[in-house]
């Protein structure tokens, strides 16, 4: 198996903490050995990021732009061999895989190359101010200048670990930060793969620093040193809160994408043929370990019975089993502690009353692998965990309501607030609802994502945004230069 290593100041060194095996959830197979860094090393790597900061801030941004779309261009000629490394250590299907592991990270780094020499500064009107004891009167002229926040920790989940760590490195460099990669310690083979590619086209030392570990002791040093300005974190709520508060002592810039409950509001004249294509990629789109997932079928009481038949029949057209093969259209969920997780809350419904009408636990298939089938469940009520808090599965659950008014109550009903979906043959009336609900994003008769909106969370579901020229000023901060005409 190949020797991993952690990159620090430009150095590639072992992990002071030995390694740790990562895990095939297909095969329950080691796919390779990560470093373990210790919290030393994690101190080393923002102070590396730190001392490298100056020089690339003032770098011309044409040379960072040159240098991402270099990236770009190792990534697409890297593919054959990386998105095998990716469907292994994440046990994402073939499909999944070859469409949006790989080629959307491409994507990211071609746009923000594109980017990176765009101006973000904002220039204001000239203001006429009168004498004062503090100066003399005049017209004052102002800018707002965008300067790169300095040194980002990105801290990554396991689901999607090259596409989500391109998504907020790419953006970070453009502007002229210098990063700290520490992805989820589940899959952070690929990450690793990245960090040398970056570091093969030339990013100089210290501009890109990547740790890895089982325990998070490492990452959470990240959350506290004076060495790092912005933690960019994907993940759980509650770990979410962990950095929020870790954070405050030194003034931690955030951009944290959390937890989600997804709402998918089915009012009485919907098509019901998509609505159940958007619902069940809850179950075909990497399992249901999607935050945007549409979780929450909150569906007018007239329907309920013919969206729950048309959900049942497309579950059965969904072939679980080896994510290697094109045929496969469910995979497993990424770890045994994940699929135990997902089972408690699918029980957890059936001890509160709710209808099991499709089990995915245990499913039959491969003897071995961290798999959950298709679940589906009914007769839900807001107050339940099965349809209040976030499960990161193969779960559907089924809440009805009389009317519009209701749906909204519903959706809004839960801490998240990420991503909800409306669906209704009156688009006005499925405007109209969609700007009822408390959520950072809502789609339309359609569960796809347009990239170059503002992504992120209401409520618990995070703080601030990225996607587009949005993630650009993320990781920005926004200084007044005025002066007298």
């Amino acid at each position: 198996m190949k020797q991993y290593r952690l990159l620090i100041g430009g150095e590639w060194v072992d992990g002071a903490a030995g390694t740790y095996d990562i895990v095939n959830p297909a095969t329950e197979e080691v796919v390779g050995a990560a470093p373990e860094a210790s919290v030393e090393q994690a101190h080393q790597a923002a102070a590396a990021a730190r001392r490298a900061f100056p020089a690339w801030a003032a770098t011309p941004a044409e040379e960072r732009g040159r240098l991402l779309a270099a990236v770009a261009r190792r990534l697409a000629e890297r593919q054959a061999d990386l998105i095998p490394l990716v469907t292994a250590e994440t046990g994402a299907t073939s499909r999944v895989s070859t469409s949006m592991q790989l080629p959307v990270a491409i994507e990211r780094f071609e746009r923000y190359a594109r980017a990176a020499d765009r101006s973000l500064d904002v220039p204001l009107p000239p203001s006429p101010a009168p004498s004062t004891p503090l100066a003399p009167g005049g017209l004052i002229g102002a800018v707002v200048n965008r300067q790169p926040v300095g040194v980002v920790a990105c801290i990554s989940p396991y689901n999607f670990p090259v596409v989500n760590m391109a998504g907020k490195i790419a953006p970070a460099l453009a502007v002229g930060c210098t990063v700290v990669m520490k992805p989820a310690p589940q899959d952070p083979l690929a990450v690793i793969e990245l960090a040398e590619v970056l570091d093969e086209v030339g990013f100089p030392p210290g501009v890109i620093n990547v740790i890895t570990s089982a325990s998070p002791d490492p990452a959470a040093a990240l959350t506290t040193t004076r060495d790092v300005d912005m933690v960019s974190f994907t993940g759980s709520t509650a770990v979410g809160e962990r950095i929020y508060e870790a954070g405050a002592p030194t003034m931690k810039r955030l951009l944290l994408e959390l937890g989600g409950k997804g709402a998918a509001v089915v009012l009485d004249d919907a098509d019901l043929g998509t609505a159940v294509t958007a619902l069940a990629s809850v179950w075909g789109f990497h399992s249901g370990q999607i935050c945007t997932a549409p979780t929450r079928a909150v569906v007018h009481r007239s329907r309920v019975d013919e969206l729950v038949s048309a959900l049942t029949a497309a579950a059965g057209a969904l072939p679980l089993g080896d994510p290697t093969l094109e045929s496969t259209i469910i995979g497993p969920v990424i770890s045994a502690a994940q699929r135990d997780r997902i089972e408690r809350a699918i029980q957890s419904g059936v001890d509160d009353g709710a209808t099991l009408v499709l089990d995915g636990r245990r499913p039959d298939g491969p003897d071995r692998g961290f798999y959950v089938g298709p679940t589906l469940i009914t007769d839900c009520t807001p107050s339940m965990s099965v349809a209040r808090d976030e499960i990161f599965g193969p779960v559907i659950s089924v809440l009805a309501v009389d009317d519009d008014d209701e749906a909204v109550a519903v959706a809004n009903g839960t801490a998240f607030g990420l991503y909800d979906y409306v669906f209704s043959a009156d688009t006005d009336r499925a405007y109209s609802v969609a700007r009822r609900l408390r959520s950072g994003n809502v789609g339309i008769n359609t569960a796809q994502r347009n990239h170059e909106t503002p992504f992120g969370g209401f409520k618990m579901s995070g703080i601030g945004r990225d996607g587009g020229d949005f993630g650009l000023l993320a990781y920005t901060e926004m200084q007044s230069i005025v002066w007298k005409g």
